[in-house]
């Protein structure tokens, strides 16, 4: 690979773009005390369903106006990022020690251990995975920690399968056979020689998984089954734009556009990420 096609993939725009997207909406979600412009929850029948400033009747203050309770959007949507973020960040770890090490395991050691490891996978992999998390929640009852327990629990197979194929390519490796030679241990090898090749994949592959967690999460939340409380969700304030689409489609449409532009910047940060920092790559 020339240095000039080296160069552009580390210069790739999907890697700036989406981070810079991603930074932005954790920052607003962290602080959104101090950025909201109005309190998410405070209700106002005299200023339901305002339109975004740039339309006709529009009030200031109120950047992408009101629903149908008078409450403002733009607040609802920074204070809801803070819940997506939480679950995509504790969901997608959890999965992701779970079946990273699994698969690490499975792959590299092989035998029984692969014979035990893909049947369980193979098993948990029959269940549909949306249903499968309504169910969960339903069992465990509503709440952040329910919510975050059922998405780790169903897709930590998706970290298994990928680092368990992974690992099985990286152990047939010339560099894995020169360490057996030199006289390192199986969980050695493991460790020093074929985790840090599979680095890269289980990078891609966490932010993915953060970007499905969000959308499972706003699936749940559209349905009335992520957390208890009246804080406001991507889900939860989408259901209630569904309901007013005719009077005011910027109830629906602001949150779609924010959900779907974090998840497809969680995929596309991850991909970047492999790409530069793969060692084959490089």
């Amino acid at each position: 690979m020339d240095k000039s096609h080296t160069s552009r993939r580390r210069r790739s725009p999907r890697l700036w773009l989406a981070g810079g997207w991603l930074l932005l909406a954790l920052l607003a979600a962290i602080f959104a005390p101090l950025v909201a412009p109005q309190d998410p929850l405070a209700q106002d029948l005299m200023l339901e369903r305002l339109p975004p400033f740039w339309l006709d009747g529009a009030e200031p203050g109120y950047w992408l106006g009101t629903d149908s309770l008078g409450r403002d959007l733009l607040s609802r949507l920074i204070f809801g990022g803070r819940i997506a973020f939480i679950v995509a960040f504790a969901a997608a770890i959890a999965a992701c020690l779970v079946g990273s090490t699994l698969g690490l395991i499975a792959g590299y050691f092989g035998g029984w251990a692969d014979r035990i490891v893909s049947r369980v996978v193979d098993i948990w992999m029959a269940f549909p995975p949306v249903l499968f998390a309504i169910l969960l929640v339903a069992v465990l009852g509503t709440g952040l920690g329910s919510v975050i327990l059922a998405i780790a629990i169903i897709d930590w197979t998706r970290f298994c399968r990928v680092i368990r194929a992974e690992a099985m390519g990286q152990s047939r490796m010339d560099y894995v056979e020169n360490a057996r030679i030199a006289g390192y241990g199986r969980v050695g090898i493991m460790l020093r020689e074929v985790l840090p090749n599979v680095v890269p994949s289980i990078v891609a592959l966490l932010s993915l998984e953060m970007g499905i967690a969000v959308i499972v999460e706003a699936i749940l939340s559209f349905v009335n089954l992520s957390i208890s409380t009246d804080d406001p969700t991507w889900g939860g304030i989408i259901a209630e734009g569904r309901l007013s689409i005719h009077q005011a489609w910027w109830v629906l449409v602001f949150p779609l556009v924010t959900l779907i532009l974090t998840v497809l910047s969680f995929s596309q940060f991850g991909e970047a990420l492999k790409t530069r920092f793969d060692p084959v790559l490089r």
